[in-house]
C-alpha cells in the first residue's frame, strides 16, 4: 500500500530561500507542497487551515522564531518539521524539539536528499503504525530545552541544561557557568528563559538566572535585597524585585 504525498508547507522569511527549498523538492515526487509563509504568524495560520504533514522551517525570522512557533502550536497533533537554516549552532536544540532532521543554508542536494530519507523512513512508520492500529501513545516530549548547543571556537560544545550552575546577561550575549567552565553564548537572556525549564532556573536579578539545584542559602540583606550563595560557594545579588518568586520557588517562609 502506497503512503499519500506528503503536503509540506515552507516557513522562511527569506523568499530566494522558499524557491531553494522548492528546487531541491522537485525530484520528490512523493511531496505536495501546499503553501508557502514568510513569518510565524503566516505559518500559524496556514497550519491550522492546511494541516499540513512536513514543515521545512527556518529558525531566525523576524518577530517569532522558528523554536517559539514550534512551542505555540497545539502538541497533540504537530508536523514533521526539518529545519532549514545558515546558522549550525542550534543543531542540538533542533533535535531537542523534535525534528527530524536539520539542513544547512545554502541548500546541498545530496545531504538534503538524506533529510527527505528520514522523512520518508518516518513518515511510512507513521502510516504502518496506522493500518495495525496501534494504540500506543508515546509520552510528550518535553517542551523545555534539554541540551544547549554553544560555540567554542571552530567546535560546538553541547551543554546540559542540568549542568548549568547560573547564567550572567551581556547584551545579545549570556555567560554560561558549568562548573568550572565558562562560556559566552550569542543569545539573550529573556530568549534563553524562554526555552529553559521555568521550575529549574530562576531569575534572581534583571541580568542573572540560577539553577535552584545549585542554591545553597540565602543571607537577607537591607532593603529587601538578599544574596544566593551556591553550591561551589558564588555569591550572587538577590534583586528585591524577584524575591517573591524566589521564595516560592525554594519554599522560604
Amino acid at each position: 500500500m502506497n503512503s499519500p504525498a506528503i503536503r509540506t508547507l515552507l516557513v522562511d522569511d527569506e523568499m530566494l530561500a522558499r524557491l531553494a527549498i522548492r528546487q531541491a523538492l522537485a525530484s520528490h515526487a512523493d511531496v505536495a507542497i501546499v503553501g508557502e509563509c514568510a513569518n510565524a504568524n503566516e505559518a500559524r495560520q496556514a497550519i491550522e487551515a492546511l494541516d499540513p504533514d512536513l514543515l521545512f522551517l527556518d529558525i531566525r525570522m523576524p518577530g517569532v522564531d522558528g523554536f517559539r512557533l514550534l512551542q505555540g502550536l497545539k502538541r497533540d497533533h504537530l508536523p514533521m518539521v526539518v529545519f532549514a537554516t545558515a546558522f549550525g549552532q542550534h543543531a542540538l536544540r533542533a533535535f531537542d524539539a523534535n525534528a527530524i532532521d536539520y539542513v544547512l543554508k545554502p541548500i546541498d542536494q545530496e545531504r538534503f536528499d538524506q533529510a527527505m530519507a528520514r522523512v520518508r523512513r518516518h513518515w511510512q512508520g507513521l502510516h504502518v503504525a496506522n493500518d495495525t492500529t496501534t494504540t500506543a501513545t508515546p509520552a510528550p516530549a518535553s517542551p523545555y530545552l534539554q541540551r544547549l548547543s554553544v560555540q567554542q571556537g571552530e567546535h560546538i560544545r553541547v551543554v546540559a541544561a542540568q549542568d548549568i550552575d547560573w547564567i550572567r546577561a551581556d547584551g545579545n550575549y549570556v555567560h554560561i557557568h558549568a562548573g568550572t567552565t565558562h562560556y559566552l553564548h550569542r543569545e539573550s537572556l529573556r530568549h534563553l528563559l524562554g526555552v529553559l525549564d521555568p521550575s529549574r532556573f530562576l531569575r534572581i536579578h534583571r541580568g542573572i538566572a540560577v539553577n535552584v539545584d545549585r542554591i545553597r542559602e540565602v543571607h537577607p540583606l537591607f532593603q529587601g535585597n538578599a544574596e544566593v550563595v551556591l553550591q561551589d560557594g558564588t555569591r550572587l545579588n538577590l534583586s528585591r524585585r524577584f524575591r517573591m518568586q524566589a521564595r516560592r520557588a525554594l519554599g522560604m517562609a
